[in-house]
This record gives structure tokens, C-alpha cells and sequence, in this order.
């Protein structure tokens, strides 16, 4: 009896691997759905307080966004191989910690001064390769509709954010572009660069605000 009881929690305990991995992973839109949704939630049971204290709130979104952005392969976008492949480990995990950092500081700030004036997903597409993209359309405090496309991969099975489109603005190229033209500026310092890449950020936090007063005009 007790050998039968024994092969029986060995079966178990072999299986409860393959019984984690038989729950599916959640689809590009229900990721994007999912993420939206606790993050206007959090937003709005918190927004005062973050206020106060935005910090609390980049870490909050780190928390519910990160796990959702494939930060590392963004990264190395944004630095092209003709710079990444120059970067020692240190320097390309220094510069995936910074970027992280700032793209929380991009989309913070302007999350604190959203009003819930209206977030809508549109319906799945087609997710059958490795490759999807997920639009959103945001309405503004004037009434102005912008539109988001994210741009997702799929990674070891799961769905990752690779890029986002805001009103027309590819945020992927914006970066990349901005690293391209701060190493020249630089002197092609790559540390120099890493370290000041929050400022490129907010250079491009400008660039998008003002694509988007161009189109309420």
C-alpha cells in the first residue's frame, strides 16, 4: 500500500510542471487588455497619493508594465548593433536599467494627468505567428481621440511589448534615433550616453506632445 501511495505522489509531482505549463498564456490583446486595466485601476485608487509622491507611482508601473515590456531586446534596438555589439554586459544591463527607468518617467507623467476620459482596446488580429500588434484608441481632455498600436513578440511562448506607435510617432525609431544622434554628440562616449539617456527621454516626452497639440489644432 505504502509503495502504491509513493509511485502515486511521484506521478504527481511529475506532473504538476506539465500542468503549469498546460494554462495557456494569456493572448497579445487579452496582455494588453489585462495591463490597461490594472493600471487605470491602480491609477485611480491611488492618483492623489502619487501625486504627492511620483516615484510611488514609476514603481507601481514598473511593477504592472514591466513585466509586459521585453526590455532587453528594446534596448538593443535602440543602441543598433553597430553600438550594442561594442557594449561590454555591464554597459548594455546599465543602459536596459536607465531605459527602463525613463520609459516609467515617459509614461507616468503623462498618465498623472489623465482624467479616464476613455481607454478602448479594438479587437483581437490575428495572433497566429510570432509577431501581433495590439491598437488602442485614448481620448483626450479636449475630446481628441490619439490612437496606440503596440507592437508584441512572442518569447519562450509568451507575448512581450517590442514597440509602440502613439499618434503616428514610432517610439522605437524616436529612441533610436536620439541614441544615434546623442553618441555623435557625444564624441561616441557609449557611458556618457547611458548615463544621460534620461534626457534624450524627455526630449521625445516633447516631441509627442507636440505631434499631439499639432492634431487639436
Amino acid at each position: 500500500m505504502i509503495s502504491i501511495l509513493r509511485r502515486g505522489l511521484l506521478i504527481l509531482l511529475a506532473a504538476v510542471p506539465l500542468m503549469a505549463n498546460a494554462v495557456a498564456a494569456p493572448s497579445a490583446h487579452e496582455l494588453i487588455q489585462d495591463t490597461t486595466t490594472r493600471l487605470l485601476a491602480d491609477l485611480a485608487a491611488n492618483k492623489e497619493k502619487y501625486k504627492q509622491s511620483p516615484k510611488d507611482f514609476y514603481d507601481a508601473l514598473n511593477g504592472i508594465v514591466g513585466p509586459v515590456v521585453d526590455a532587453e531586446g528594446i534596448s538593443r534596438s535602440i543602441m543598433t548593433v553597430k553600438y550594442s555589439r561594442k557594449a561590454t554586459p555591464e554597459q548594455m544591463q546599465r543602459f536596459q536599467e536607465n531605459f527602463k527607468r525613463s520609459l516609467m518617467q515617459f509614461y507616468g507623467n503623462a498618465l498623472l494627468e489623465y482624467n479616464n476620459q476613455g481607454i478602448t482596446v479594438s479587437p483581437a488580429k490575428d495572433e497566429s505567428g510570432t509577431r501581433t500588434s495590439v491598437d488602442m484608441q485614448v481620448r483626450g481632455s479636449s475630446g481628441s481621440i490619439y490612437p496606440v498600436s503596440y507592437t508584441l513578440e512572442k518569447i519562450n511562448g509568451e507575448w512581450k511589448v517590442r514597440n509602440v506607435i502613439i499618434n503616428g510617432i514610432n517610439i522605437g525609431k524616436l529612441f533610436r534615433d536620439q541614441f544615434t544622434d546623442a553618441m555623435q554628440r557625444n564624441g561616441n562616449d557609449l557611458d556618457k550616453t547611458i548615463d544621460n539617456w534620461a534626457g534624450e527621454v524627455a526630449k521625445a516626452k516633447e516631441t509627442t506632445e507636440k505631434a499631439a497639440e499639432k492634431q487639436t489644432q
